[in-house]
């Protein structure tokens, strides 16, 4: 029962480091990456389709994204989509292809973006910390139930403290390392 425990909050740590990272790469940050996109959906004929399900998305320089719609007719309702978003990109429309230029962030900008990512990351620390809240209620509920023993509910309880500390110890370097590649000029 304590292993289930153990690998069920882990996976879970690891869910939450995983969507974090995910979180992370859509922050615009100067540089021309395919996950800006991902956040973006296109009604195409009454379904609501992501923009990478229905174009080819190439990065031919450091700051421009090329979309090329696989269907001519949808390049307009990209185009909408991405006017739409909160991305804060202007796209121009060539022909079929589609130009998103990337423009060089203010310092401003910069540290709102850096404040927005250690938010995502708080929010994730508060994740890892209900995850290690619910371990230990499972495991205080089997101790009180008499299916774990007194001794290794507290040891299982001290490893999943531990466990705790490594994920909020990798999201600060995850942070990090997004609030460097942020305010690299």
């Amino acid at each position: 029962m304590i292993q289930e425990i153990y690998e069920e909050t882990e996976n879970k740590m690891n869910q939450t480091l995983e969507h974090l990272r995910n979180d992370l790469a859509r922050l615009r940050t100067g540089k021309a990456t395919p996950a800006i996109l991902d956040g973006i959906s296109v009604d195409y004929y009454g379904t609501m389709s992501p923009i990478k399900q229905m174009a080819n998305i190439s990065i031919p320089e450091p700051r421009l994204i090329v979309i090329q719609p696989w269907d001519r007719s949808s390049t307009p309702l990209i185009e909408k989509a991405i006017q739409a978003s909160d991305l804060g990109l202007n796209p121009s429309v060539d022909g079929p292809v589609i130009r998103l230029a990337i423009p060089a962030l203010t310092e401003e900008r910069r540290k709102e973006l850096v404040k927005i990512s250690k938010r995502m990351g708080e929010d994730s620390k508060v994740a890892i910390r209900n995850i290690r809240r619910d371990a230990n209620d499972f495991l205080k509920a089997g101790e009180k139930d008499g299916d774990i023993p007194r001794d290794d509910a507290h040891k299982a309880a001290d490893n999943i403290q531990k466990k705790t500390d490594d994920f909020i110890a990798k999201i600060d370097d995850v942070l990090k390392a997004k609030e460097e590649e942020i305010m690299e000029v």
